[in-house]
């Protein structure tokens, strides 16, 4: 038996993992495994010294913790040591790689490397007699050496197993007992409830054999003065955009992994937890936690589930983000375990002016798309605790309803027939301005205006939009609407309808149009000020209601629209 700590696509790379290995280790060997893989392996060793020496090696974070046993009979030609043989009589000879000449980018350090060739390897020893197996009284004995994390590593390696499902704690008490022996029945071995060295190794390889192919290996980049296990064997580094060191995905799996790294305090750090939220990587479901110190984000949907831990220390936010397909929850777990428990911070921060040519866009930060609403469109505040109006189109169906992009606010009633929703934000807002609604009759021909997100919230601000009064009823005699001879917008759909007093006579409606049917493009639809303010006060909202003021300059009423109109976001 052989224990495979390393498995590399080509041969230099192989033979340069073999020296450093060599560094620590005398029983280096190098095969074929086929494909174009190359194996690096420590022994050989009989079944049982293997398996306790793999749980050593692993408890001792001597090899990766992805090792895993493998038979003799499963390796190609044999190139390490020089002139040994297994399975085939010839040597692989050393093949071309061109990324061995090619100029190394800076980058992560994956693994350290070392020119000075080892000595040649002693020859094979006879396969020892296996050791007998610990008895009880030495298992326990063995037990006592164990740390609380190699403890609760056994606890939820059990739990894994699908024997044991208390807390973690680290104390091996009846649960725990009765745990193990349910797993050495399964097993078919004695139920002792005590497991020995060798079966903790082996309960140990049943755990980890699920990160096989993951390629668990130690990253240490200096530029963001982070070091962790990162699963290499699925993410490659990508490139710097301040403040992450991206990892992409490599091969189909489509994990990705993001180093986090940037001088800054608790200001900044509040900062940080801001934008992450906004981008597509951290789903909307899922736990958020802020400390003074650091944050942790979660967030999953029906593609991904990605974890985010950022801490501040000594004037530095550092920190990671994992992401990883939804679905894949065992591996997932395991490999997010293994890369918290080895972070590092090891000095230095990443330069915040590290940037790229790439993905230059309003959509992205740092490289990284921005999540995009369904929809949006405008509102106005209607009370001075923050109440907002819209389009009840604009939030039907949404998971998720923001206002300004930032702020959460829930849908409190809403009236299909008559178009409106009245939205409640989570947090109390103070509005610099409220809406105060028209009830004079209004006059036909008049001058009005519609304060609106014509672009969806690109500019920043409400555009005022100017038309004329039309129609006291819609186009099949609707006596709740006044049509508007105003080229509106999608965006400015729920926005308020002003006359040159400032005072509102309606609220803009969306567009209706089918396949079969277009309005002439300067129509619009408004409901009419009597109606939302009966529908309002049967809410229990009192808004202000007055009549038609003095005319103001167009620059206030531009003013009083932008301290009134609100951008609402449907998720």
């Amino acid at each position: 038996m052989y224990i495979q700590v390393e498995a590399r696509t080509s041969l230099n790379g192989a033979q340069q993992s073999i020296r450093n290995f060599s560094e620590e280790f005398q029983d280096v060997n190098g095969f074929a495994l086929g494909g174009g893989w190359y194996g690096v392996a420590l022994g050989p060793f009989s079944r049982a010294d293997a398996e306790a020496r793999l749980g050593e090696l692993r408890r001792a974070g001597a090899i990766p913790p992805d090792s895993y046993l493998e038979t003799e009979s499963s390796y190609g030609q044999q190139f390490w040591p020089v002139g040994a043989q297994v399975g085939q009589s010839d040597v692989v000879q050393p093949e071309s790689d061109p990324a061995a000449t090619a100029p190394v980018p800076e980058a992560p350090v994956i693994a350290q490397a070392d020119t000075a060739a080892p000595d040649p390897a002693p020859q094979v020893a006879p396969e020892p007699a296996p050791e007998p197996e610990e008895t009880v009284r030495e298992a326990r004995a063995s037990e006592r050496s164990l740390t609380r994390a190699e403890r609760d590593e056994l606890q939820i390696a059990l739990r894994w197993a699908g024997v044991y499902n208390a807390r973690i704690d680290g104390a091996f008490g009846a649960g725990t007992r009765r745990a193990m022996a349910a797993w050495q029945s399964a097993n078919g071995l004695e139920a002792t409830g005590v497991l020995t060295t060798r079966q903790r190794a082996q309960l140990l390889g049943q755990y980890y054999a699920i990160l096989e192919g993951m390629g668990m290996a130690r990253v240490a980049d200096a530029r963001t003065g982070i070091t962790m296990e990162l699963p290499m064997g699925v993410v490659e580094f990508d490139r710097y955009e301040a403040p992450f060191a991206l990892f992409k995905s490599r091969g189909d799996l489509g994990a990705q992994v993001l180093l986090i790294s940037q001088p800054g305090d608790r200001q900044t750090m509040n900062g940080l937890y801001e934008i992450m939220q906004t981008l597509e990587i951290v789903p909307l479901e899922g736990t958020r936690a802020r400390e003074s110190d650091g944050f942790v984000l979660t967030g999953q949907n029906d593609r991904i589930h990605s974890h985010t831990e950022v801490g501040l220390s000594n004037g530095a936010l550092k920190g990671f983000t994992l992401i990883w397909p939804a679905g894949d929850e065992d591996r997932r777990e395991r490999v997010l375990g293994l890369m918290k428990a080895s972070f590092e911070r090891t000095g230095g921060v990443l330069d915040p002016a590290t940037v790229t040519d790439q993905g230059q866009s309003v959509d992205l930060v740092s490289g990284l798309k921005v999540r995009k609403p369904k929809g949006s469109a405008s509102g106005f505040f209607i009370d001075t605790r923050g109440a907002v109006l819209t389009s009840a189109d604009t939030v039907a169906n949404c998971e998720r309803v923001t206002l300004e992009g930032a702020y959460d606010a829930e849908v409190v009633a809403s009236d299909a027939a008559l178009g409106v929703a009245v939205l409640r934000p989570t947090s109390t807002l103070a509005p610099r301005k409220v809406a105060q609604f028209n009830v004079d009759a209004p006059r036909l021909q008049s001058e009005v205006a519609v304060s609106g997100y014509s672009f969806g919230g690109v500019l920043g601000a409400p555009s005022l939009t100017f038309g004329t009064l039309e129609d006291l009823q819609g186009l099949g005699g609707e006596q709740q609407l006044k049509r508007l001879a105003l080229a509106s917008m999608p965006g400015d759909a729920g926005g308020p309808v002003f006359d040159t007093g400032g005072t509102v006579v309606g609220m803009l409606l969306p567009r209706e149009e089918d396949g079969t049917r277009r309005l002439p493009e300067g129509v619009s639809f408004a409901t009419k000020p009597v109606q939302i303010l009966e529908f309002l006060r049967a809410q229990g909202i009192q808004p202000i209601a007055r009549g038609t003021s003095s005319p103001m300059e167009p620059e206030d009423l531009t003013a009083l629209g932008r301290d009134m109109t609100v951008l609402v976001s449907c998720w």
